[in-house]
């Protein structure tokens, strides 16, 4: 078991997913692989290797994840199996053959060297005393001596005061695709676009005879701000507009590259010497 697999329902219902490493059980000779549940959540018989357990190893996890909701984030947290048996003495304390007999003959036993346990007060300071007992017995070294499941639903932990909250005054997290009371931006009361490139002059260019408003604007060349786009009014900009023929290159208005030389590429040379060739009186233009 693990918090992710965990559902709770509408009406506050708990139900337990992904059953891909669950079996059935009855017979105490028979052997499991001990590598199950995710590390955090597993119980010290199995980091030690034991292949002969029971509903006591889900127990154990229990109370990792009861452990997990008072403070609010995972309780052990070993890297390997090593270090986390290493976490496991840390918070509870080495044990001793007094306190669990089997230990010496399990697999992958080891020896640690004697760590005392702390006061789980220190562990768990917001936790209520009912709370830290029912912690106690289910972190519980031996399997055989740690509480049962029904054991722990008649624990005093859940008939004491305060009561259960009711699911239905229970905060709800936000539906996936529930705006609420998110507001959409307004793209329209952002600025403008924002230019990168540095500042530059516009060219002087020589208009076609009679727009003088080209004449004007190569008079003025003016920079171009590099932080942004400048904004004209609409009264500004048609009258920009209607004085601009549309037969001026805007390329070349704004200094972006030279006016382009007329070429003819082979095709056009070819005829056209052709038609020098056959019409004697066409000429070249003096």
């Amino acid at each position: 078991m693990k918090p992710n697999n965990l559902l709770i329902g509408a009406e506050g219902q708990l139900k337990l997913g992904d059953f891909g490493l669950a079996r059935i059980f009855g017979s105490p000779e028979r052997n499991f692989t001990h590598q199950v549940f995710a590390r955090w959540y597993r119980a010290p018989e199995l980091l030690f290797g034991t292949k002969q357990y029971g509903s006591a190893v889900d127990v154990w996890a229990a109370g990792c994840i009861f452990a997990e909701l008072l403070l609010r984030r995972p309780f052990l947290q070993g890297s390997s199996d090593i270090d986390q048996l290493g976490k496991i003495f840390a918070a509870f304390g080495t044990p001793k053959s007094s306190q669990w007999p089997d230990m010496v003959y399990l697999p992958d036993y080891v020896e640690y060297q004697f760590v005392s346990a702390p006061p789980l007060r220190s562990l768990f300071p917001m936790a209520s005393d009912d709370a830290l007992d029912l912690l106690s017995k289910m972190f519980t070294y031996d399997p055989k001596a740690r509480i049962t499941a029904q054991q722990a639903l008649e624990h005093r932990y859940f008939s004491s005061v305060p009561a259960p909250t009711k699911p239905a005054l229970l905060p709800r997290p936000k539906l996936k695709g529930d705006s609420g009371n998110d507001k959409i931006p307004d793209l329209n009361l952002q600025g403008g676009p924002v230019v990168l490139s540095p500042p530059r002059k516009l060219r002087r260019v020589s208009a076609p005879d009679g727009t003088e408003s080209n004449i004007h604007r190569a008079e003025k060349a003016e920079e171009i701000p590099p932080t942004g786009l400048r904004r004209h009014t609409d009264e500004n900009m048609s009258s920009q507009s209607s004085r601009i023929p549309m037969s001026v290159d805007v390329g070349v208005v704004f200094g972006t590259r030279p006016a382009p030389r007329p070429t003819l590429n082979s095709a056009d040379k070819s005829r056209l010497k052709r038609k020098l060739d056959m019409d004697p009186d066409f000429g070249y233009a003096e």
